[in-house]
């Protein structure tokens, strides 16, 4: 397992070319609910985490060649080819053809999105919260396209499709990932603040 890299190694990278607070709360949300899922898969969760961590990690800087800079940095940091692969991945059908293959791309592909959407319904509420949050607060805005208009609704229900999970399952399973880091992420709510 030495061969992959570290957490701290995939932080350091994430903030080597990133400095967007919204984008590194992003990669945070992804890094939490890839490590929540890893174990249901029979995956590693470091393993899962750090490719939740980078996997938009030319997004700052280099948007039009979203996933393919990303590819050319962690093959010039010498990555294993997998993680490559699964960062890739997670932009199937838009910006690559990767399809994602593995448990853990398609959890990476499935994920994305509803982070942002969790996100946005989460900051909306009186609370503020993702910790007194469930499945049905996200559903009640999946039809407003106006509500979080950046997440894919498609990608999502995609993603779930290919898990074989019910989308209010995967919506679930993504919030109670995303709890652990509900301050880090500036979603422990209000209670939180002051």
């Amino acid at each position: 397992m030495s061969d992959y890299p570290t957490r701290e190694e995939a932080y350091t990278l994430l903030t080597e070319f990133n400095q967007s607070e919204s984008l590194i709360k992003h990669a945070l949300s992804v890094e939490a609910v890839m490590r929540h899922f890893a174990p249901r898969f029979g995956g590693d969760p470091e393993v899962w985490g750090v490719v939740g961590l980078v996997h938009d990690l030319d997004y700052e800087k280099w948007p039009e060649e979203h996933c393919k800079k990303t590819e050319e940095i962690l093959k010039e940091r010498g990555w294993p080819e997998e993680l490559v692969r699964a960062v890739v991945s997670h932009g199937w059908g838009i910006v690559t053809e990767v399809e994602p293959k593995s448990d853990l791309e398609k959890v990476l592909f499935a994920t994305d999105e509803l982070t942002g959407l969790v996100t946005a319904t989460a900051l909306v509420r009186p609370s503020k919260s993702i910790l007194d949050m469930n499945a049905k607060s996200v559903k009640k805005k999946w039809n407003q396209k106006a509500f979080a208009a950046g997440a894919n609704r498609e990608i999502i229900a995609r993603g779930a499709e290919m898990l074989g999970m019910e989308l209010s399952e995967l919506i679930s399973e993504t919030i109670t990932g995303m709890r652990p880091v509900a301050e880090q992420i500036g979603l422990a709510g209000s209670a939180a603040e002051g």
